[in-house]
């Protein structure tokens, strides 16, 4: 029998949730609709995390594709993937771990001038803050900021944003906190800093309602001097990203598994 005649047995795959969340969160997530803004080292493994939980619908937004640097890193990155979309690459996996999750490819970078309409065309039946769950694993501070305002302006209580992965080491520090309690991580530092002075976000006090997964370690600024045996060159944007600091697939998937983890919790707990 080839694997691909395996018919699924879609209780026994997934059951697990109803002994941990119930049968009624447990329902909650297998109905539930989950778009991930970013496919990177943090948000393939957050994608891997919500199609081994069953939930029926998967949107995937990224405009990149593969790349063989990207292999230390996201779960959908192998040899065969080079050079394919990575939402494409995404959406292939997610058939393999949950055939009947209904997956939506989007190819595109998210800005402030098209969030949330570029999300319109495909779920506009249920986009609503009631029914879906949006976790933002891009490190665009527009994109960012864009899409934390609206879940604030629109009461989004399903929404997480996800600091900056880079440059950090040790996976047993990160943490899932408010914004406004954030520390060590200068990607979420200036969406904080947008919030307040772009989108009259509180100023003051210990929350912003904008939830945030960050690690309490200091970045590593990565000194050549102190490795000179590596062959390597530091990019000249100085970016924030996994690629500027350099990354290990222990801290990302951390990332990622705990903004899911949180967003699962949420949509279990959640009676809408």
């Amino acid at each position: 029998m080839q694997i691909t005649d395996l018919v699924p047995d879609i209780d026994r795959r997934f059951g697990a949730l109803a002994r941990l969340f119930g049968n009624d969160g447990a329902a909650r997530i297998r109905s539930a609709h989950i778009v991930i803004v970013g496919i990177g080292g943090v948000g393939s493994w957050a994608a891997e995390a919500a199609a081994r939980s069953g939930v029926a619908r998967i949107t995937l937004v990224d405009l990149d594709h593969v790349a063989e640097s990207n292999i230390n890193r996201q779960v959908h990155a192998v040899t065969p993937t080079i050079g394919q979309s990575k939402v494409l690459a995404m959406g292939n996996r997610i058939a393999l771990i949950h055939p009947g999750c209904v997956v939506d490819c989007i190819e595109d970078f998210v800005d402030a001038e098209n969030w949330p309409a570029l999300l319109a065309g495909i779920v506009a039946k249920d986009f609503s803050t009631s029914s879906l769950s949006v976790l933002d694993a891009c490190d665009n501070i527009p994109a960012k900021s864009a899409m934390a305002s609206w879940s604030l302006e629109n009461n989004a209580t399903k929404f997480i944003s996800v600091g900056a992965a880079g440059g950090k080491r040790l996976a047993h520090l990160v943490d899932v906190v408010d914004l406004a309690k954030v520390t060590h991580d200068p990607l979420l530092a200036r969406l904080r800093s947008n919030l307040r002075k772009f989108h009259k976000a509180p100023r003051n006090g210990k929350k912003m309602d904008v939830m945030c997964v960050f690690s309490k370690e200091e970045v590593f600024n990565f000194n050549l001097n102190s490795f000179p045996e590596t062959n390597v060159s530091l990019p000249s944007d100085h970016s924030l990203n996994c690629h500027g600091y350099g990354s290990t697939v222990s801290v990302t998937a951390t990332f990622g598994f705990s903004a899911m983890g949180w967003l699962l919790d949420r949509i279990a707990s959640s009676s809408n």
